[in-house]
């Protein structure tokens, strides 16, 4: 059976792409740079090869991209690291190629696009990122697509929405599910009211894998939609209604952002894209569902379900913890 290794197995869309293989009985490799993590999360998974991986070191990365077909690369930096993003992927690149990796899919966002010119967007809108960090994303995927097109290598690109669900921590809504939970005032980025689309994380494995396993899929990017048009505040209506509780919301603007961002790199480099929340990029993902047939969305009532149901296993499981005996 060929190998898929994932590079940046430790994230949640990486967890989500382990699971979908799982299902499918399929082996697979988790790249990552803490061993110990990789062991807390695939350790149980016989189907599981652990391995990790430099990314400074190019070494490193033939090792780990070695005996690989697919590589499917969701690598992460921190948000004010996005300068790494090209470099990162012309290493795994350059490896991978020199290893014989057949196949890479990366995994990308929205802001290659920039502002919308559309209320739906296509792949077949203009690339012109408006943003720092849209440039560095565009030219991480202009790495891999010229690859392809040298015929050094088969590239392809699957586009995610925001997402949310169990374990996204950095997701817009993790906050006002918390809140929720502890009965406090949900912190949320507005405006809340424009549009605004997400994906339920553990939709996003299965994608995944039919998208590496069809030949037609490489050579291009593809979009993957939300589970519909809703807006933050009928989210957080919902999540809290689903606690049993009035909503209750505070909103920060960006003033507040800059302001919170002399503090803290994250909400200082979201000011940037603070775009997506007055011009939303929703996405258009009729090309995607025409190669690989209909795509489950988890709606959003059960996604918000899910996720709280997984947050209170989470505290149980934190305010209960299984004992550790010695081994005689």
């Amino acid at each position: 059976m060929e190998t898929v290794a994932l590079f940046g197995a430790s994230g949640v869309i990486g967890q989500g792409v382990a699971r979908a293989l799982q299902a499918q009985g399929r082996g697979y490799r988790v790249v990552g740079r803490s061993m110990k993590g990789l062991q807390q999360q695939y350790g149980a998974d016989p189907r599981a090869e652990l391995v990790t991986w430099n990314p400074e070191d190019p070494a490193s990365i033939r090792v780990a991209a070695r005996g690989v077909k697919t590589l499917v690369y969701m690598v992460g930096v921190d948000y004010w690291k996005f300068h790494l993003h090209p470099q990162l992927m012309r290493r795994t690149l350059d490896a991978a190629i020199a290893e014989g990796v057949e196949r890479v899919v990366l995994i990308g966002t929205v802001y290659p696009y920039g502002l919308p010119r559309t209320e739906r967007v296509t792949e077949a809108h203009p690339r012109e990122p408006n943003t720092y960090k849209g440039r560095m994303r565009k030219e991480q995927e202009d790495l891999l697509l010229a690859a392809d097109a040298a015929g050094s290598i088969r590239g392809t690109i699957l586009r995610l929405p925001d997402f949310y669900g169990p374990g996204t921590e950095r997701s817009f809504l993790y906050r006002a599910f918390v809140a929720a939970l502890e009965g406090k005032r949900a912190p949320l980025i507005g405006p809340v009211d424009m549009p605004h689309e997400f994906v339920f994380v553990n939709d996003v494995g299965p994608v995944v894998t039919a998208l590496m396993d069809e030949p037609r899929a490489y050579g291009r990017f593809w979009n993957l939609a939300g589970a519909g048009v809703t807006t933050q505040r009928e989210l957080v209506k919902e999540i809290y209604a689903q606690v049993g509780r009035p909503a209750k919301m505070m909103t920060m603007g960006k003033g507040m952002l800059r302001l919170l961002g002399l503090f803290q790199p994250f909400m200082r480099e979201l000011v940037e894209m603070h775009y997506l929340l007055t011009n939303p990029v929703l996405m258009d993902d009729s090309a995607l569902r025409g190669l690989l047939g209909p795509v489950h969305k988890t709606p959003y009532a059960e996604g918000i379900r899910q996720t709280l149901a997984a947050l209170r296993e989470q505290k149980q499981a934190r305010a209960n913890p299984v004992p550790v005996t010695a081994t005689p």
